[in-house]
């Protein structure tokens, strides 16, 4: 296999041969996903051996940069070590958008390249507009990375549709088509065009195994005021999928058959989320339409869960807390063993997880990380990279199950031996940001942004960030990571929090090259008192999984702090002991009785 500064020469190759003066990489897939995505897609990574989950490449004639943000400078910083890319630091002092570096760096009179399918509509007619001021071209059929990558690139994934049955879901296809057309009308738009992956999932009441730990398939979807298009390879269709769309009146098309579809609308009013339509789709709308560049209404409807599907995932949820326990106490009962490793611990956890009735898959790789690589926001462990579990310190996981009823994300950091009374201070100072966030009472119209300082101050306080959200939305058997809600300061977390939506609550102390404590619960907003001040709200926790008792600084601890801990603490023991053997729960028992001072 060719080198990553091979390849990065072969690029330099085409682009020369092409007449190209820059290069643009990105992450994302044909649908503008953020972050995970099939093999295929993964030319971000192939180019730069990055794995993680998010940036991109940018290349010149005497420069390639890897941006990505503060989850993953550890992992970059190891992965690009003795290569010839510079790692570039998104959102950190003097390091330029990547959008603004093409911007300044393709030359007057110059030319810019790209593969129009994987960059939004949005940056691309930000880069034209730019460039047109430098008489400076964009060329946005080039797919370099493709034909470095040659016949060793993956395929496309080819995995069968499957249906999620409506008790599941609390609503059949045919509701759910008509509150979009609802939400249409009242736009005034007669034709909707849905890029992202959950979307018609969503819809349409079915789950594609397209991409790992992700339940989606590669899919359009097109609604106009009578008729409901589905893109999609046939070969993904199964007999059952067919009758499914027949009942509700789906026809389906061609996946590569969206762009030539789009080219025939004329004089429509077409809402569009520009952000995740690619460049190439964008190009094949005809100028007498009218579009409507706001987010879709799916995304909402996605976010607010109905009754079903809540109880569905609090199901879900017991489950998975069931799961985590019984990991919990074998990690306690083992840890001094001196054989396990990250990735013994980690298939062991997988282990457990798949005992559980209608388990379907990880909703994302675990993170199993000891000591040091848990600074690694992102980290996973290989059979060919690991580290072993020693009997001292922090093991971090975080980890998550797609079950037919739900889906669940959770992070414990585990004390696996002795700990320092720094380690025990900043464990603290985590729990205490966690529980801030937990307890949090706030008024309808309050947005993750608002809340994101309860989580933070104890660490501000101590001059120390996770340069990261929060928390994050979490999909109904889809993904893991959901919008539009969030818990984040500035511009990313100003969705509304609405009753139904789920987030979590995930502070964390990330030291490179010395440790990571995160800790991680989903919340469920919900609404309190109604009053003449407004509608009150608050969380309700739905994650059944102790804390790390033997980390816990109770002096930190405040008598409010105290109090939600140890009624947390007895919620899990009543919903989680039933379903445990005598041994797991004599120890659940004992780590989640009152703490005191």
């Amino acid at each position: 296999m060719i080198t990553v500064d091979e390849r990065i020469r072969e690029v330099r190759q085409l682009m020369k041969r092409r007449k190209i003066d820059i290069y643009y990489v990105p992450n994302e897939d044909d649908h503008l996903s953020a972050e995970y995505t099939a093999p295929y897609f993964r030319c971000k990574s192939f180019l730069s051996g990055f794995t993680g989950e998010s940036g991109c490449v940018i290349i010149t004639k005497s420069f390639a940069g890897l941006w990505t943000d503060g989850r993953y400078f550890t992992q970059a910083e190891k992965e690009l070590e003795g290569t010839c890319i510079t790692l570039m630091r998104l959102r950190q002092e003097g390091v330029p958008d990547p959008i603004d570096f093409l911007i300044q760096k393709t030359p007057k009179n110059g030319v810019l390249g790209f593969d129009g399918r994987v960059v939004s509509a949005v940056n691309a007619r930000k880069l034209a507009d730019a460039l047109q001021k430098k008489n400076a071209k964009i060329r946005m059929d080039e797919d370099f990375a493709g034909e470095v990558w040659g016949k060793d690139r993956p395929y496309m994934p080819a995995d069968r549709l499957w249906v999620l049955p409506v008790k599941y879901t609390g609503e059949t296809a045919e509701q759910r088509i008509a509150r979009v057309r609802a939400a249409m009308k009242e736009k005034g738009a007669d034709t909707l065009i849905l890029t992202r992956l959950e979307d018609p999932c969503w819809i349409l009441n079915i789950r594609g195994n397209d991409i790992e730990s992700t339940p989606v398939a590669y899919a359009f979807m097109l609604v106009t005021k009578t008729r409901v298009f589905y893109y999609i390879d046939f070969e993904k269709v199964s007999a059952e999928v067919k009758k499914h769309f027949a009942k509700y009146g789906v026809a389906v098309r061609p996946y590569a058959m969206l762009g030539k579809d789009l080219a025939t609308l004329r004089k429509r009013t077409i809402w569009a989320e520009l952000n995740t339509l690619s460049a190439a789709l964008y190009s094949r709308l005809d100028s007498s339409n009218t579009i409507i560049n706001e987010m879709s209404p799916v995304q909402q409807f996605r976010a607010v869960k109905n009754e079903t599907e809540i109880n569905n995932t609090v199901n879900a949820h017991i489950k998975d807390g069931a799961a985590m326990v019984k990991f919990l106490y074998w990690i306690k009962q083992n840890a001094e063993r001196g054989d396990l490793t990250e990735v013994s611990a980690q298939n062991y956890l997988y282990e457990l997880r798949a005992q559980g009735e209608d388990y379907i898959e990880p909703s994302f790789p675990t993170i199993c990380a000891y000591q040091e690589n848990g600074a690694m926001m992102h980290y996973n462990a290989t059979e060919e990279n690991h580290s072993p579990i020693k009997a001292k310190g922090f093991l971090l996981v975080d980890s998550g199950g797609t079950y037919k009823d739900g889906t669940t994300d959770i992070t414990r950091t585990i004390a696996v031996g002795k700990l320092t009374a720094e380690e025990k201070r900043l464990y603290t100072k985590v729990l205490k940001g966690h529980l801030g966030l937990m307890g949090a009472h706030f008024l309808y119209g309050t947005a993750g942004n608002n809340l994101d300082i309860l989580a933070r101050r104890p660490l501000w306080n101590e001059n120390i960030d996770y340069q990261c959200g929060t928390g994050h939305g979490v999909g109904h058997v889809l993904s893991v990571h959901e919008g539009p809600q969030s818990v984040a300061w500035g511009r990313r977390g100003n969705a509304v929090l609405e009753a139904g939506m789920i987030v979590t609550d995930e502070p964390g102390v990330y030291l490179p090259d010395k440790l990571g404590i995160r800790i991680e619960n989903e919340l469920l907003v919900v609404n309190g008192e109604k009053n003449f001040y407004g509608q009150w709200m608050h969380f309700e926790t739905i994650t059944f999984c102790p804390y790390e008792t033997e980390a816990i600084e109770v002096s930190l601890l405040d008598d409010e702090e105290l109090a939600l801990l140890n009624a947390y603490h007895k919620k899990v023991y009543e919903t989680v002991s039933p379903f445990l053997k005598p041994k797991e729960k004599t120890w659940l028992r004992s780590v989640t009785k009152a703490i005191t001072r």
